[in-house]
């Protein structure tokens, strides 16, 4: 079995698919993948995030606000941890910092980070990190608000070896979207080559990032295995190593509890 780790089934244009999250979770489901982690970004859709998991028994879910979010309402550390008490959340996030679409003042942005990380130290549930211009940041808060007593994922990862490094010292897993398949993208290649599988999970953020062969195409939790097939072999090794090894770190960040 393979894990879309980060997705947001909630934003996907269900057309293609029947109408339905039903239509796509059978047609990952055709590829290998049996279990979908779908991330919050801001509390106003929460709830109805929630409904979908609820319906779906595959699908779990997490509770926060994104960094590059403004519109909505800010969450509260008590707000986030009493949100986090429903059975189908299992990670607090995503949250962190992005200084490359958000401009100006950030003070905000750290204050929100660290609120959610404070949640999440409360709540005994990890955290999924989203970090974008702002890695050596990111980074100091997490150590700084003691993130390492849950630990939690550096998700969509786009950093160096060092900073990936630096994260795993921390206790976090890395986590490869479709990026890792893009030309361009070699040092995260190389990210991907040396750090050791068991710290490693792979995820699509559909609907964006859809990998190569579909790149530039919506994404969906099916063209994860496109990912870690490319991992293995960058790696040299076979597809379901890869796989095994990223669905074990799944259970072990997400869902301890999870059958084998």
């Amino acid at each position: 079995m393979l894990v879309d780790s980060h997705c947001h089934l909630d934003m996907l244009d269900l057309a293609p698919f029947g109408g339905s999250v039903a239509g796509v979770l059978e047609a990952a489901a055709e590829q290998g993948v049996g279990r979908f982690l779908c991330v919050a970004v801001n509390l106003e859709d929460f709830p109805a995030m929630l409904q979908l998991a609820e319906a779906h028994a595959r699908v779990v879910a997490s509770v926060g606000v994104h960094p590059n979010e403004r519109a909505g309402r800010e969450p509260t550390v008590d707000e986030l941890v009493a949100l986090a008490q429903h059975p189908k959340i299992v990670a607090i996030g995503e949250t962190g910092l992005d200084y490359y679409r958000s401009e100006g003042d950030l003070d905000w942005q750290r204050e929100r980070f660290r609120r959610h990380i404070r949640a999440a130290r409360r709540c005994g549930k990890p955290l999924i990190i989203h970090s974008r211009a702002a890695g050596e940041d990111t980074l100091t808060i997490l150590d700084e608000e003691g993130a390492g007593a849950v630990g939690g994922v550096m998700h969509c990862f786009t950093g160096d070896w060092a900073t990936a490094q630096a994260a795993m010292a921390l206790g976090f897993y890395i986590s490869f979207s479709g990026i890792v398949t893009f030309k361009s993208a070699r040092e995260l290649q190389e990210v991907a080559v040396k750090m050791p599988l068991e710290r490693m999970l792979v995820e699509t953020d559909c609907p964006y990032l859809a990998p190569v062969p579909h790149r530039g195409k919506p994404n969906q939790p099916a063209y994860v295995r496109y990912t870690a097939e490319f991992i293995a072999g960058l790696r040299d090794v076979d597809y379901a190593t890869v796989a095994a090894a990223t669905t074990a770190s799944y259970r072990r960040l997400f869902e301890p509890g999870l059958a084998q």
